[in-house]
């Protein structure tokens, strides 16, 4: 190595701001990436292809913490491919949100006394278009400040033209194969929204209620009735039968039988049904058909009718009764009234809590009602998804998720598609005159005189294709050909169901079709996704699941403001266990912040003494994507750059020194770990070993050797600043995926090179790990915290030094590292007048070390006996309060095992510190009376 190259090592190191302030370089460094077309794929490349497709957020919404969670996991795998040579596409976009947005701009208009009918559909369409274009990109700008590496120019939006012509194809071709059809069936209805809601849109929450038992039939003992309990008391208005078990003794007479309903006066039956549990209150239950999801499959095995009894703002209609055109809570209270002056009132129970679904959007209780609507046959679909799985095409991590999948696909029901909304994806069935029906493709027009259908699609139908439809489906693109299917969908493990089902699905009924198969091999069908990474929930610090509506939540864009967003995005990263939810508070997101200085001032400390990634590194001509050129060839001088044969030494490794080849044989272990955790998408793990490795080895261990080296010969520390910044380039290449802005930083600083999004990733060296090295660096390691925490205990200060001879480190072999020692340990050669006060054994792998000490100038005796005699009043204080509570039977027989475990584990630690204490203060009597 030059002494220009050291030389403008350390320049470097001058331009590097005194400390690190995410906020003075994140956003210019993204921009900067943006505008390099970094992040930008081509389709045309003959690199490998990666891709992912960004789970849509709604546009209404802002970036919350299970998406920043979502997107620090997807960034991560796309930087790492990209700088291992692959094509990555990420592709962004949002979803229209069908429900969440028409709310939004119903209230805007609400302001001024408008709504959506004061206006019509075009109009009101037109307004949130017009919304959509002035608010609805806010969440984007978030995703810049978490740093995500999307390709911006292939942004999607379900309702773009090309997304609804692909909506409007794939409608059609179930339509026309018999796998979409209309019917009238029990749905989530919110009155308020006046439309049918999906099961994810339904939150449900433990409320106080009453439970009231009413009296069916005759009034009189001793003629035919039942006593019934309900909840919703006003839905009796639309009972039409009463249900017992069918080998319930009570009841066998009467099954068969009708009894009088209490106020339509209607005989209605009572049936024998199996899902009747005989040992739950009364053991008869009311059914109405049109209102429970329970009541309405009871109502099919019996072929009973099911009369609606509310409309669609949730008021009662078509009983006949005086309660018609009340709310539907107005008409509980009614009813429960009339009941009792009619003596029907046999028990109330209030409060009664139970489990009320309540709208996730407008917060009212769903009413479940039968309502006409349009679904799609599921069960071909579920197959071929489950068999998708079965088959190994498409791979769920972690497998332990797989029978929750396989007990999803393999029992669904019809799902609802309509939704009685304007905003949306309109239903291209139109309605002839005479009642004919016609689907409408997207290259065809209906036919004269015919009116549309005037509901739209479940959002989760457009965002179902979004695996290819955003890549240009139904035409034959070349996004097409090199990126599907995707390499792997990231997401949360509550939306297995309504989403990647869903993708699954529609991916394998078009996975066929000659758009998709382009280019691929004859006769394979093609998956949306070839891997499924199912990570857990976020959570505080306290396990709760973060929820405004409970005001549980920390917004991420506080964390990246005062924090910065390397630690925000390391703090989750490091938490990611596949399947497993995740707890992280302030306390979490701080010790990220630590990491990110300690590996700041690590680097500038190790710049500032010229450290340097070998004689030829990126920035001197040679920086460009992985397998084009690269970042510097073994041979050439210097270390050279994984990849390109990886450390590749020019100097011969007998001529580094036992740290040297120490830390580079770690480095390449840690790289392993690491290549092999984000391959198994165990993103902990792989953050993990780095911090460990960064903050434990690098700094702690080697820094401090590399600063003894420093002060050796000139050649040697040439060595060291090489191998310093060698392994500095790679270490920050392996955390550039998870913390981009201050990894970009110090890379470009240490190396001069362009930019480490387009870096090369780190490869194996390619020469085995010194093993002798290795043994002697541990014992060397041993050694030194050993004579540390005699130090410590003894009271000496970092600054005091203490004469010691290290007897036996020749047989350790440890003698090349006497020097290193010495200074970590703060150790003098030892005086003609060395006399020994203390010793230590420390015992190493193969041999023992005996360290001979005089700290008779270096301790104050009669301070230190005073701070040792309190030090053994607190631990003798200890051992009795512990030795008295394992003493008490009373205790012992009603604590917990964890709790009796860890009295004992601290009466041990008491008993261990007063052994020590009472050593050392033995032995400063000894060395006082010597005085």
């Amino acid at each position: 190595m030059t002494s220009t190259a050291s030389d403008n090592s350390r320049n470097r190191a001058d331009a590097l701001p005194k400390s690190w302030n995410p906020s003075d370089v994140e956003a210019d460094l993204y921009e900067r990436w943006v505008a390099a077309g970094y992040f930008t794929a081509d389709a045309a490349s003959d690199r490998p292809a990666y891709s992912i497709v960004l789970p849509p957020p709604n546009v209404t919404g802002n970036l919350h913490m299970g998406h920043a969670f979502d997107h620090t996991l997807m960034d991560a795998l796309a930087r790492r491919k990209r700088m291992q040579g692959y094509e990555v596409l990420w592709l962004p976009g949002m979803d229209h949100a069908g429900i969440a947005t028409q709310n939004i701009v119903e209230k805007q208009l609400s302001v001024d006394g408008k709504t959506k009918e004061d206006f019509g559909r075009e109009l009101f369409i037109d307004k949130v278009w017009d919304w959509k274009r002035e608010s609805g990109g806010a969440i984007q700008g978030q995703m810049r400040r978490l740093g995500d590496s999307v390709d911006w120019s292939r942004d999607r939006f379900t309702m773009d033209e090309g997304l609804s012509r692909a909506v409007q194809t794939i409608f059609k071709r179930l339509y026309d194969a018999g796998l979409i059809y209309r019917a009238e069936r029990l749905v989530n209805w919110s009155p308020v929204l006046k439309t049918g809601i999906s099961d994810l849109e339904v939150d449900y929450k433990d409320v106080e209620g009453e439970l009231v038992s009413l009296r069916y039939g005759s009034l009189s003992d001793d003629e035919p009735h039942v006593i019934v309990a309900t909840t919703r008391v006003e839905t009796m208005l639309g009972d039409t039968a009463v249900a017992v078990h069918p080998d319930d003794d009570r009841y066998k007479d009467l099954i068969g039988t009708t009894l009088y309903h209490p106020i339509t006066g209607r005989q209605i039956p009572i049936i024998a049904d199996d899902y009747v549990d005989p040992e739950f209150g009364s053991g008869a239950v009311k059914i109405t058909p049109a209102h429970d999801p329970n009541d309405f499959e009871i109502g099919l095995r019996h072929n009973l009718p099911m009369p609606t009894i509310m409309d669609e703002s949730g008021r009662i209609t078509g009983t006949g009764t005086e309660f018609d055109g009340m709310d539907r809570f107005e008409a509980r209270l009614k009813v429960r009234e009339r009941l009792t002056e009619e003596g029907r009132v046999v028990a109330r129970k209030h409060p009664y809590v139970h489990s009320v679904g309540h709208s996730e959007r407008s917060g009212e209780p769903i009413e479940p009602r039968l309502s006409m609507q349009w679904w799609v046959k599921v069960e071909s679909l579920a197959k071929a998804a489950g068999d998708a799985v079965r088959h190994g095409d498409t791979v769920i991590h972690p497998a332990s998720q797989e029978p929750r999948w396989f007990g999803w696909v393999d029992n669904m029901h019809d799902w609802c598609i309509s939704r009685q909304l304007w905003w949306g994806h309109r239903i291209p069935i139109w309605y002839g005159p005479d009642g004919e029906i016609v689907c409408v493709g997207p290259d065809e027009q209906a036919p004269e005189g015919y009116v549309q259908d005037p509901d739209v699609l479940d959002t989760w139908f457009s965002s179902g294709l979004w695996p290819f439809s955003t890549m240009g489906w139904p035409e034959a693109t070349p996004e097409l050909a090199k990126f599907y299917p995707t390499s792997v969908l990231v997401t949360g493990y509550d939306i297995l169901f309504f989403w990647v089902a869903r993708m699954m699905m529609f991916g394998m009924f078009v996975s066929d079709d000659p758009a998709i198969t382009a280019g691929k091999p004859a006769g394979q069908r093609q998956v949306p996704f070839k891997d499924v990474f199912l990570h857990g929930l976020i959570r505080d610090e306290f396990g709760r699941k973060y929820s405004k509506s409970k005001g549980i939540g920390i917004d991420p864009l506080d964390w990246i403001e005062e924090y910065g967003a390397d630690a925000t995005r390391f703090t989750l990263a490091r938490g990611a266990q596949p399947g497993s939810d995740l707890s992280v508070g302030p306390a979490h997101v701080q010790a990220s912040r630590n990491f990110i200085t300690k590996l700041f001032n690590a680097t500038k400390f190790a710049l500032m003494n010229g450290a340097v990634p070998g004689e030829k590194h990126a920035g001197e001509g040679e920086s460009g994507h992985a397998g084009e050129g690269g970042l510097g060839h073994a041979g050439e001088g210097g270390l050279g750059h994984a990849g390109e044969g990886g450390l590749g030494l020019p100097l011969d490794r007998t001529s580094l020194t036992d740290a040297d080849r120490w830390i580079l044989g770690r480095l390449d272990e840690v790289r392993a770990e690491v290549d092999a955790a984000f391959d198994r998408y165990e993103f902990s793990k792989a953050c993990e070993a780095l911090y460990h490795f960064a903050w434990d080895e690098l700094c702690d261990w080697y820094l401090e050797l590399a600063k003894v080296q420093f002060a050796e010969s000139e050649q040697r520390a040439e060595r060291t600043r090489v191998v310093l910044g060698t392994v500095l380039d790679s270490v920050l290449r392996l955390l550039h995926p998870v913390i981009p802005f201050v990894t970009e930083t110090l890379w470009r600083a240490l190396t001069g090179g362009e930019s480490i999004v387009i870096a090369q990733w780190p490869q194996a060296g390619g020469v085995p790990a010194d093993a002798t090295a290795a043994r002697r660096i541990a014992d060397a390691q041993r050694l030194i915290t050993e004579i540390r925490r005699f130090r410590s205990d003894q009271g000496l200060t970092d600054k005091q030094k203490v004469a010691a001879k290290l007897i036996g480190i020749d047989t350790a072999d440890l003698s090349g590292l006497h020097a290193e020692i010495a200074s970590l340990a703060r150790l003098t050669e030892p005086g003609a007048d060395f006399s020994a006060t203390a010793s230590v054994e420390v015992r190493l792998s193969d041999s023992t070390v005996t360290v001979e000490l005089d700290t008779s100038g270096a301790v104050d005796l009669d301070a230190e006996r005073r701070r040792l005699e309190k030090d053994l009043a607190a631990a003798q204080k200890e051992l009795a309060g512990t030795t008295a509570k394992l003493g008490n039977e009373a205790f012992l027989a009603k604590a917990p095992d964890d709790v009796v475990a860890k009295i004992r584990t601290r009466k041990e630690v008491a008993e261990s510190e007063v052994d020590r204490i009472g050593a050392r203060l033995e032995e400063i009597a000894r060395l006082a009376a010597a005085k």
